[in-house]
């Protein structure tokens, strides 16, 4: 069903860690969805219809036709049996090649809990005799997106060209007011200038305008060597 699924501890993690490679996988034919594990409330700014709005928007703006939330309690997400059967289950009948997940490394406790989750989802989702819905199913892959909150440089495997996909990034971002305009100060460097100079860094990093990095704990292979830039 999908080439690829996103898993995103809140709305707007997938759209903040790589949301050009969304565009950019969807322009090329592949089936993309984003599954957030929580609702990312509370917040300052925010409110469970606010950020349903804003999720909405956002991925109108992405272009997305699949999007689901779990339904796991924001701020104190674990990677619990229940809650590895719940995601294991979506992964069976999604069927992706791919999965996507936070870098392992955060201060974000629901970000570090997410990726665990991911991880040991995974391999639940190839289990048999299991009352778990959907057929066996084991991805390919799980490569990890930098949404950290740790003052980190990354090291990353790869980093993707999305310098024709960054405007329509910045769009779904800017769709989370809540989140990064509504009581963020306004003086520059901004949350938003902020995030343009980290894409501008990795885009630097590979001689484009805008790059996102990503890494994986597994060997990444290549067919041919045509897409190297």
């Amino acid at each position: 069903m999908l080439d690829a699924l996103i898993i995103a501890p809140h709305p707007d993690d997938a759209e903040l860690g790589m949301g050009g490679a969304i565009v950019k996988m969807m322009a090329e034919g592949l089936a993309v969805g984003v599954l957030d594990l929580t609702s990312g409330e509370p917040t300052p700014q925010g409110s469970l219809e606010i950020r349903a709005r804003e999720t909405a928007a956002a991925t109108k703006i992405l272009g997305l036709q699949w999007r689901e939330n779990l339904g796991l309690p924001n701020r104190s997400l674990e990677p619990t049996l229940e809650n590895r059967a719940k995601l294991a289950s979506v992964i069976r009948q999604t069927r992706p090649r791919w999965l996507f997940a936070p870098y392992w490394e955060d201060a974000h406790p629901d970000h570090t809990a997410a990726t665990k989750l991911v991880d040991d989802a995974r391999f639940w989702a190839k289990l048999s005799k299991t009352d778990m819905p959907g057929e066996p199913h084991h991805p390919e892959r799980i490569y990890n997106y930098y949404c950290v909150h740790l003052k980190m440089t990354a090291q990353p495997a790869f980093v993707l060209d999305i310098s024709a996909e960054w405007e329509t990034k910045l769009a779904s971002i800017r769709a989370y007011e809540s989140q990064f305009i509504a009581g963020r100060p306004t003086d520059a460097p901004t949350f938003l200038d902020q995030l343009r100079d980290e894409a501008s860094y990795w885009g630097r990093s590979i001689g484009v305008a805008y790059g996102e990095p990503f890494h994986c704990r597994e060997p990444i292979g290549l067919a041919t060597l045509a897409g190297l830039v």
